[in-house]
């Protein structure tokens, strides 16, 4: 079920922006989860990277870490003013992440490391038990319509094109 609302704020000109969709706690899952939230940041106007990225780290970890077999994992995304939070609310509570060193040669283990890289702010919440929310902020700068009134612009046909 994915939910999306924009609404703006009684006292401000700010917009408040949010969508969440529960996915399966999978490999498939996770990569859907980074494939909505690219096309939901580029609906918004808002740059798809680092997000991009950030998203594919926590939904990945929701999928390997917090599974539970019949469980979804939910990803959420708010942008308010200038920031964008993203959140990955998984089903494992007790098992919180923490910024590990992995040896040279290990295969994986560096996802939090990118999203400690990559994010202006990050952390973990706790939800109704036995739930967990991994979230990550970015402070981002709405990027401007593109104008494709005009012959030539992006994705319109140069005058005298025929089909």
């Amino acid at each position: 079920m994915i939910h999306e609302t924009a609404a703006s704020e009684a006292r401000s000109d700010r917009r408040v922006r949010d969508f969440s969709v529960r996915l399966s706690p999978t490999p498939r899952g996770a990569r859907l989860g980074r494939l909505l939230a690219a096309e939901q940041l580029r609906s918004w106007g808002i740059p798809l990277d680092p997000a991009r990225q950030i998203v594919a780290e926590l939904a990945a970890n929701a999928a390997t870490h917090g599974r539970v077999s019949g469980r979804d994992f939910r990803l959420t995304l708010y942008v308010v003013a200038d920031t964008l939070r993203i959140e990955v609310t998984d089903i494992h509570g007790d098992l919180r992440p923490c910024l590990q060193e992995p040896a040279p040669d290990d295969e994986s283990g560096r996802g939090l490391l990118l999203v400690d890289a990559l994010a202006d702010r990050w952390g973990t919440a706790p939800g109704l038990c036995p739930r967990k929310t991994v979230w990550a902020e970015l402070e981002v700068a709405p990027q401007p319509e593109p104008d494709c009134s005009r012959s030539g612009a992006r994705g319109a046909l140069p005058k005298g094109t025929r089909w």
